[in-house]
């Protein structure tokens, strides 16, 4: 691509052409990273408290674990995209009451919730990841595939809300997380759909960016 052509593009088109990104997608290009990241003290102050309650949860060390994986495998260039197109939130204020939020542009792309002193996870995918077509067609979803992803059938359930090309995983519980994000499948689908979005511009919740919960995903 161009350097008049970059300047035209959007999200991350900017500077990793769709051959980088669906390598990248796929698990045979390393893409790299900025050296160093752009912070904001003001931002990251504005959330340490936040980041102190999350960190006296029972679940805290499961959510910190988790998110280390999710940020090391779910996300394209961390250091270089955070905040600007992807962004954690640490006990948002919204009326499901997660222990954290990811999101990219205006979509939520991964949640973690307490469940009893454990947790359970959100997944938003593209449907067509997950049928044994590759098409959007509800009744065609590979539900064996789902159920043997997780470590026990029961952990997984899943529903579709309004959308042709959009599918919604809950995960009970961190082992079954840990191996539903390890499947090859699943990775490929997360990091398409996150690439999706983080390609529609910048990301609209960077004012709750929390830095201090960032740390964990990035390895800083």
């Amino acid at each position: 691509m161009s350097n008049k052509a970059r300047r035209r593009a959007t999200g991350l088109r900017q500077f990793l052409d769709l051959d980088e990104q669906q390598g990248w997608s796929e698990g045979k290009a390393d893409l790299g990273d900025a050296d160093a990241r752009s912070e904001s003290l003001e931002q990251r102050f504005k959330y340490a408290a936040r980041v102190e309650k999350l960190l006296r949860r029972p679940q805290a060390q499961e959510v910190l674990d988790i998110l280390g994986l999710y940020g090391a495998t779910c996300i394209p260039m961390p250091r270089r995209t955070e905040r600007e197109y992807w962004s954690v939130s640490c006990l948002p204020s919204t009326s499901d009451k997660p222990l954290i939020r990811v999101n990219a542009s205006w979509m939520e792309l991964f949640t973690l919730y307490a469940d009893g002193e454990g947790i359970r996870s959100r997944f938003i995918v593209h449907l067509s990841d997950f049928t044994d077509d590759g098409s959007v067609m509800q009744d065609h979803l590979d539900e064996a595939f789902l159920e043997g992803a997780v470590a026990a059938p029961e952990d997984v359930s899943h529903y579709f809300p309004r959308g042709a090309d959009i599918f919604i995983v809950n995960v009970r519980g961190a082992a079954s997380t840990r191996r539903f994000m390890g499947s090859d499948r699943v990775l490929r689908a997360i990091r398409r759909f996150n690439l999706t979005h983080m390609n529609r511009g910048r990301n609209a919740y960077q004012a709750s960016h929390c830095y201090g919960i960032a740390d964990y995903m990035i390895g800083d």
